[in-house]
């Protein structure tokens, strides 16, 4: 792969990012750890992960100092960031499941999945499923019949301009499982966990990223 292919992933102790950073790795990036502002400000591309509660995560960050570093990343320098599974739902104003705000770089709210007891859908929402493109985006120009990814989550997002969905999967009712403004993406599902299509969309990702 001939391409600036180096990635930092955020280290906050709110996700395991030994998958992502192999997931990586594979799909041909050079990923290295960024724990500390001043790694966040020499990065070129950012991928945000997270697993765990709305509030634990966006604390962690405060924690770490790094909230200001995201933000000049994301927001003045605009480089490429891409948040996975609740690193998704941070780039998000808010959610229900907390009170803390959220970065607010995507004009989007996350929601609590809630279903009638006849439907009998467990939550969190585990397991496989499918996605349906809702745009020509570069992350997924094409989509199998049988493309699956992989998704662990009890919240979903809703964008407020469907201009800036990508992607909505069903589960009981759609949801926005991938979206993108600029230099901005995310992810609902765990591309690290998704096999083939999980690495093509990394791949994807550092491939469409590597003039920013």
């Amino acid at each position: 792969m001939t391409m600036d292919n180096e990635i930092s992933v955020i280290d906050y102790e709110a996700a395991n990012i030994g998958s992502v950073l192999r997931m990586l790795e594979k799909a041909g990036g050079k990923p290295v750890r960024a724990s500390t502002p001043a790694e966040i400000s020499a990065a070129r591309r950012i991928i945000l992960p997270g697993v765990g509660a709305f509030d634990h995560g966006m604390s962690q960050l405060h924690k770490r100092g790094l909230v200001d570093a995201l933000n000049d990343a994301a927001l003045v320098r605009r480089i490429p960031v891409m948040g996975i599974c609740l690193g998704m739902q941070l780039m998000c104003r808010g959610s229900e499941e907390g009170g803390l705000p959220g970065l607010g770089w995507m004009d989007a709210s996350v929601e609590k999945f809630q279903f009638d007891a006849e439907d009998r859908l467990p939550v969190p929402h585990m397991g496989w499923n499918t996605v349906r493109l809702c745009k020509d985006n570069p992350l997924l120009p094409t989509i199998e019949d049988r493309t699956r990814f992989y998704f662990v989550h009890s919240y979903k997002v809703r964008c407020d301009r469907e201009d800036d969905v990508i992607a909505k999967t069903h589960y009981g009712v759609d949801f926005d499982s991938v979206f993108s403004r600029g230099n901005l993406f995310g992810a609902q599902f765990h591309p690290e966990k998704s096999h083939r299509y999980g690495m093509q969309l990394l791949f994807n990702f550092l491939k469409h990223t590597v003039h920013a």
